[in-house]
């Protein structure tokens, strides 16, 4: 993949002073614990989803349906991780749990992350009898979206991530060659759009941050 220095950076750190409950599209990227392959398989460079990843998509689209102001854009699940523009409007009519007019303050993304989190983890972990075994690593990456040039660039990088699973550092063939590392990464080339490293050694610049939610 061609090197971009707008979103290729190797540390992520937290946007000082913004509001992430602000209206605006975020780009996020949420790995598995330990970066297990949960959720399906790679094959002919189309992802196969499994139950749990099913689980893990229907339950990130949920966000959408639950919280009136939440609009889902392009998405994928991969084996251990997810990719997905998620984006706060300024509409904050309630979702399918509140009256049609009744207007609800918005959560932040980091509030919206923990709930998706929590909703696909307990049904996961129903369906393979482990009660609160965790499903997802703590921390998630995000980049603040800035304009329709970026938000283009990063729905293909979305749609070609499973083609691209060969490359990716979250793949387990290229930690055990030495590729990666235990800590979830983005992807390989996910230093700025999609690829925000998430471990310590993940350098970047403002736009990008890593946040623990439960």
């Amino acid at each position: 993949m061609k090197h971009e220095p707008d979103i290729h950076h190797r540390r992520s750190i937290r946007l000082k002073g913004y509001d992430y409950s602000e209206a605006g599209a975020y780009f996020v990227t949420i790995c598995a614990k330990d970066r297990e392959c949960l959720f399906g398989d790679i094959v002919d460079g189309e992802i196969r989803l499994n139950e749990r990843g099913h689980i893990a998509g229907d339950s990130w689209e949920w966000l959408s349906r639950q919280y009136g102001y939440v609009d889902i854009d392009e998405w994928v699940v991969m084996p251990n991780h997810l990719h997905g523009i998620l984006i706060i409007n300024g509409d904050c009519r309630g979702g399918s749990r509140t009256a049609p007019t009744e207007t609800m303050k918005r959560k932040s993304l980091g509030r919206l992350i923990g709930a998706f989190k929590t909703v696909s983890s307990k049904q996961i972990n129903q369906i393979r009898n482990t009660p609160g075994y965790p499903v997802w690593q703590r921390n998630y990456y995000e980049h603040v979206i800035r304009n329709e040039e970026e938000i283009s660039r990063i729905r293909q990088y979305i749609v070609d991530n499973p083609a691209k699973w060969s490359e990716d550092e979250n793949n387990p063939r290229n930690i055990i060659h030495g590729r990666g590392d235990s800590h979830c990464r983005g992807d390989s080339h996910c230093r700025g759009d999609s690829h925000c490293r998430g471990d310590s050694h993940c350098r970047g610049d403002s736009r990008i941050a890593p946040t623990n939610t439960p």
